[in-house]
């Protein structure tokens, strides 16, 4: 088998043990496309990836990439391309300067050419004011980068890269996306794995991945095709309990295959074509339809079964809170020897109130979190947490709150059932009330069957469930997330914010972080962190007004004009 196309891969399949992680498949790419890879959290991404790169021998069929058999020819094929790992695959202990004249050394990059190279990467990525700063000390923007770079040196002929935007801000991904494009310019193949559908829809094809089947391969037009006539948004003149009522209501209506509850509207996804005065007909009076547009994440939901707008989630009852405080922060700071992480930093969000805490990577939004749940110190102001002192981690304090922090707050080496039963106990619940609280968070969760394996083995989407429910299990009066659905599929974002939004229905505050900016909508109020500092805090639409957008502009154009005019966009955005 020989051809000029870049990847050609023929009945390629493998398993681990029983386990087949990809079944046989047929994949072609041509010179010069850019190939995204999507699917759910399990989907065999990395896997097929890493059979690409020659990292992982198939178990069944064969596959050339740029000629060579991936099987006998590894080495070769690792020293022609570039593969760039979900890890930043960088040393810590090394400099930005460093890893890049590494990763050169090892590629038998010659030294005239590194130092032409080097120079233009380090242009091109921002990171030209860095090169003596340790890999360690970077931000996840400009590590990200950096691993870019050092992919780069030795001007591969293909480049794969698997989940390059995780974990990075939106100003970080576009940098690293701009990038890209110069290199797409250039003629370079590339194939990447994402799970950010807009990541995607600037690739040439995408191939959709679902249980290691190909579910979908095209261009975005051919891919969106099927769902044309078929999408449809709904508005109940109203927004909160009008939208919550209208979707259990839609999600009766047979012929609807999903519902899905956006920030200010309804998105109908029919199990097939349908006129929209046909629909109109099925609606309640007083609803507001129109035709939409499909969008790629529809194809996940097409994709998979019946999603209803109750989600199998109960509806909580509402806990009458009164006046009682939600978060109260007064002129918080917080330093790390000379370094200011935390700058003087005053806000309130009251019981009930959803709030999304937006900014760069290093804003100090991670140690914002922690210093309010009593984790770090606070070295100026002061903060309540639901009334209750931040200071000192007292136990009075660890049964208000509830945290899930970036990397789920769970033992991996433990069972499902053996965490729960661990969390329970550490907030003080044994024998028939923890057994209760454990039925009620796995209730509200959709946590509903728990597979017999270590948590370390489930998907990122079923521990995303499990730490929920584990921050839980005490009933607690705030909950804080920090990047909650970092990593997992749409339609595991959809009914993760279900039950968030239920939650805060029900009186609890909730605090989120994340990088998704469109998930920010669904919030009540945004707080935009940069250096340490309190950008602005307030509702969407006046937010827009003081910033002079228009009353409609999305929360990424909303973020990215607060960075603009503090006017140090470049200073914690690249680094801290």
């Amino acid at each position: 088998m020989s051809s000029p196309e870049p990847i050609v891969a023929k009945g390629l399949g493998r398993q681990f043990g029983g386990n087949v992680v990809i079944e046989p498949l047929d994949v072609s790419v041509g010179c010069g496309q850019r190939v995204g890879i999507v699917g759910a959290d399990g989907a065999g991404k990395t896997t097929l990836l890493q059979m690409l790169a020659g990292i992982l021998d198939p178990t069944v069929g064969e596959c050339q990439v740029l000629g060579v058999d991936t099987r006998q020819g590894a080495k070769q094929i690792a020293a022609r391309i570039g593969y760039m790992s979900q890890g930043f695959t960088l040393y810590d202990r090394l400099s930005v300067k460093e890893n890049l004249s590494f990763a050169a050394r090892i590629r038998d990059v010659p030294d005239e050419l590194y130092r032409e190279r080097s120079e233009r990467l380090l242009s091109m990525s921002g990171l030209g004011r860095f090169t003596d700063r340790p890999a360690a000390k970077l931000s996840g923007g400009m590590r990200k980068k950096l691993s870019l770079c050092t992919n780069l040196v030795h001007e591969p002929e293909l480049l794969i890269l698997d989940e390059p935007g995780l974990g990075v801000d939106p100003l970080s991904r576009r940098h690293l996306w701009a990038m890209l494009d110069r290199f797409r310019a250039q003629g370079l193949t590339m194939v990447v794995a994402t799970s950010y559908m807009d990541e995607a829809e600037l690739c040439d094809r995408i191939l959709l991945l679902e249980q290691g089947r190909v579910l979908a391969d095209g261009s975005l037009e051919e891919l969106l095709r099927p769902a044309a006539g078929r999408v449809f948004t709904v508005n109940a003149g109203n927004i909160g309990r009008g939208l919550r009522e209208l979707s259990g209501i839609l999600a009766h209506i047979q012929s609807v295959h999903s519902v899905q509850w956006l920030p200010d509207h309804l998105r109908l996804v029919m199990n097939a074509d349908i006129a929209e005065n046909q629909l109109a007909e099925l609606l309640p009076e007083g609803a507001h339809l129109a035709a939409a547009e499909p969008r790629l994440e529809g194809l996940f939901v097409l994709r998979t079964e019946k999603m209803t707008g109750e989600q199998q989630f109960p509806k909580l009852t509402r806990q009458d809170r009164g006046k009682e405080e939600g978060l109260v922060a007064t002129g918080l700071s917080v330093r790390f020897g000379h370094f200011k992480a935390v700058d003087r930093v005053s806000f309130e969000a009251p019981s009930g109130e959803l709030l999304a805490l937006l900014g760069p990577n290093g804003a100090g939004k991670t140690t914002l979190i922690r210093a309010l749940c009593g984790l770090v110190a606070i070295d100026e102001g002061s903060a309540r947490v639901a009334g209750v002192s931040s200071g000192g981690g007292s136990t009075a304090l660890r049964r208000q709150i509830g945290y899930m922090s970036q990397r789920f707050s769970l033992y991996l080496e433990l069972t499902p059932w053996e965490n729960l039963r661990f969390f329970a106990n550490a907030y003080g619940l044994a024998g028939g009330a923890a057994r209760a609280a454990i039925d009620w968070a796995r209730e509200v969760t959709g946590l509903t069957d728990i597979p017999d394996k270590l948590t370390g083995d489930l998907s990122s989407a079923l521990r995303q469930r499990l730490a929920l429910a584990c921050s839980l299990l005490h009933r607690p009066r705030v909950l804080f997330l920090d990047e909650p659905t970092s990593g997992v599929d749409p339609v595991a974002r959809y009914r993760f914010w279900r039950v968030i939004r239920e939650l805060a229905a029900s009186g609890m505050t909730v605090l989120v972080t994340t990088h998704y900016l469109e998930e920010a909508a669904y919030c009540d109020r945004l707080a935009l962190m940069l250096d340490g500092r309190l950008l602005a805090h307030g509702s969407r639409s006046s937010l827009n007004h003081s910033l002079g957008l228009e009353a409609d502009a999305t929360v990424e154009t909303l973020f990215t004009a607060a960075i603009e005019q503090a006017g140090t966009a470049n200073s914690r955005a690249l680094g801290p």
